[in-house]
């Protein structure tokens, strides 16, 4: 197995993984989230929650994963922009990681804060809500769809059509997070989720192509390939 292989193959499995862990989070925090208050009064099920944040350390671990594995060859199309998609993975991480502290304080609020003010369960949920809208939401938009979606569409390693879905659906992530920010939309609701549909056939796609088929032959592929020095 050639070495571009290998780092199609781990990028595939990672983006994979990113889609399962997310998806699983979500359903599993879905207690503290919709009920926050009553989660902290009544006898919520700790275990259910912390299963929910071992899945977003791990969404944490693939998210940079799959940045920095690909990070060697996407360098070789534009080093700036590779270098902006993993600090936008950073980023992402970043707001997933401080969203998960907010749900696991609404735990230690049931566990140990007899009396605790419900008011601060609720404040802690609509910090994870924001988190959400800010990171996954938004941001996303521009690593994985325009950055991401820009590098390959250019060198050419995964088939042009579907690095397209993520020069729709990074823009299209973007525009839903500010309209949910400024009221415009729902968040979760039918237009959000109507504009997350060419970033999520992006994201998955891209998994499940670069897992079963690898990159495309692409002149970056070239042993000999380097950056291109830039002249004054």
């Amino acid at each position: 197995m050639s070495s571009s292989r290998r780092i199609s193959l781990v990028a595939g499995v990672l983006f994979i993984i990113t889609f399962i862990t997310a998806i699983g989070a979500l359903i599993l925090f879905q207690p503290v989230l919709d009920d926050p208050e009553g989660y902290v009064a009544g006898d919520g099920s700790d275990n259910r929650i912390f299963f929910g944040a071992f899945l977003e350390l791990l969404l944490i671990i693939a998210n940079i994963g799959t940045a920095v594995v690909l990070f060697p060859i996407l360098r070789r199309q534009n080093e700036i922009l590779a270098l902006g998609y993993v600090t936008a993975r950073l980023v992402e991480c970043t707001f997933i990681a401080i969203g998960l502290l907010a749900v696991l304080g609404v735990v230690t609020l049931r566990q140990e804060a007899a009396g605790a003010d419900p008011e601060l369960a609720h404040s802690l949920a609509a910090l994870k809500d924001w988190t959400f809208i800010l990171g996954p939401g938004f941001v996303v938009g521009v690593g994985n769809g325009l950055l991401l979606g820009y590098l390959m569409y250019r060198s050419g390693l995964v088939p042009r059509p579907l690095a397209a879905f993520g020069l729709i659906g990074g823009p299209l992530i973007c525009a839903s997070g500010v309209a949910v920010m400024f009221g415009v939309i729902d968040q979760g609701g039918t237009g959000q989720g109507i504009a997350t549909i060419p970033e999520f056939i992006w994201e998955l796609g891209l998994g499940v192509y670069l897992t079963v088929k690898g990159f495309r032959p692409s002149p970056i592929l070239s042993g000999d390939a380097r950056p291109v020095p830039q002249t004054s």
